[in-house]
């Protein structure tokens, strides 16, 4: 897979697909392949370009600790080092938040901006929950663990865990399967969680926004709903009514369809 260079990180990436260009920038402590289900759909309109966030996959992992604002800043410079002068971006939870930031600073460089399982600003529950996944990392053998034990339960709905026990220990197989991450490294991505405020910079975003929620979701529910939409100019929003934080993974169908005609349309 190739690499650019940004001021000396090496951040590893994939591009599929022929079209527009659009930007998929991952959640916590995970690859590109986060993306899997997204590609066959989007792949035929778009050059998805899926990328390792510093700190996961086979990306450099500098020390931290990492914040959004850095992690949008070197995505920026991703995006000139690749000869990409303006993309459409999506971004999931901890993605999201990344490309919140990276329409705000770098506003000219983002087409439309996609926003799933975002947040504003790390309010105290998100923060009690970020916390008690940190406190799994020295008891469990690997942060995949970390994600499918502590992570997943918070991200997919009950019925997902009693109607499909087969797709929940195929998704828990993926995790394993992709590149380890380092327990240092998914500290310092928390730490980025922890951090994150965009909500001054919300309305410096000039890109049409699509914001989703999953109806059941706790860690990122709809109470961010209008801090994001009132803060964002021109923005709508789309509101999976038997989906939870990973709505992406548990109903690709539904997730793929809402999405695109958002993409589509701008």
């Amino acid at each position: 897979m190739p690499q650019a260079d940004v001021d000396g990180l090496s951040i590893n990436y994939d591009v599929q697909g022929e079209g527009d260009p659009l930007l998929l920038i991952p959640y916590l402590s995970v690859d590109h392949a986060c993306y899997a289900f997204q590609l066959p759909a989007y792949t035929e309109r778009f050059s998805c370009i899926s990328v390792d966030l510093p700190g996961s996959g086979e990306s450099d992992k500098p020390p931290g600790p990492y914040s959004t604002e850095a992690y949008a800043d070197q995505l920026s410079g991703f995006l000139n080092a690749i000869g990409v002068e303006r993309t459409h971006v999506a971004g999931v939870s901890l993605g999201a938040a990344v490309a919140t930031h990276l329409a705000a600073r770098h506003p000219e460089q983002v087409r439309s901006l996609s926003l799933h399982s975002a947040w504003d600003r790390t309010d105290p529950y998100l923060r009690a929950i970020v916390e008690l996944w940190r406190t799994l990392v020295p008891a469990t053998p690997s942060i995949a663990d970390v994600v499918i034990q502590g992570i997943f339960p918070l991200c997919f709905t009950p019925e997902m865990y009693a109607e499909r026990p087969d797709y929940a220990e195929a998704l828990a197989d993926f995790v394993r399967g992709r590149p380890a991450q380092p327990a240092e490294a998914f500290m310092w991505q928390t730490d980025a969680v922890l951090a994150h405020d965009a909500s001054a910079a919300l309305g410096r975003i000039q890109a049409p926004t699509l914001v989703t929620f999953g109806a059941h979701d706790l860690v990122t529910s709809t109470r961010f709903a209008d801090p994001l939409t009132s803060g964002i100019a021109d923005s709508e929003v789309v509101v999976f009514d038997h989906l939870s934080h990973g709505a992406l993974h548990e109903d690709p169908e539904a997730f793929n369809r809402a999405t695109l005609d958002f993409l589509l349309r701008h």
